[in-house]
């Protein structure tokens, strides 16, 4: 058993959590893993898949349990889905482990995902769906962070390299 994740990713769909991930995985030495992917790898479909052939609701359950297994047994870079935090139990676990908020505004989703209609949660309106998401969860988001890093105008590896100076951890040379 582990003593958790080096380091929590929690942000909005499209704000870099998978690419961010891998690049701190990467430069700690420590494996990846995305929530996202088990859910995916157990149930065999995708997530937009499961969202409309189960429903919301049967995919949260999915993802409750994929955080906490996860969150049990990986002690590298964890990446969770957008939504994990609105669980209450998703965000006790959470509570004292390193977690970083990768934040980001709605002309940057845009630019980056393009507010897409493989989102299940998008797929009317996207735009003012991606910000009625946000006024949810972005307090969530806050909740359960160590750090709040922006994600806008800046790329991938400086991300990476502000939340290893925010959580003081020593990446490879």
């Amino acid at each position: 058993m582990t003593a958790g994740p080096l380091v929590v990713l929690v942000g909005p769909m499209g704000s870099g959590k998978s690419t961010v991930g891998t690049l701190l995985a990467d430069r700690l030495g420590v494996p990846y893993r995305d929530t996202d992917a088990d859910i995916v790898a157990a149930e065999g479909r995708e997530i937009s898949d499961i969202f409309v052939e189960d429903g919301e609701e049967y995919f949260r359950a999915r993802e409750r349990e994929a955080v906490a297994a996860a969150v049990a047994a990986h002690g590298g870079v964890l990446a969770l889905g957008g939504g994990a935090v609105l669980d209450a139990g998703t965000r006790a676990l959470l509570a004292g482990l390193p977690v970083a908020y990768l934040s980001m505004d709605v002309d940057e989703a845009v630019r980056r995902v393009g507010l897409n209609t493989a989102r299940p949660l998008l797929a009317v309106n996207p735009r003012r769906q991606w910000r009625e998401l946000m006024e949810a969860r972005r307090h969530l988001y806050t909740e359960v962070a160590r750090v709040v890093v922006a994600t806008d105008d800046r790329t991938p590896e400086e991300v990476a390299d502000a939340i290893l100076a925010e959580l003081d951890l020593k990446k490879d040379a």
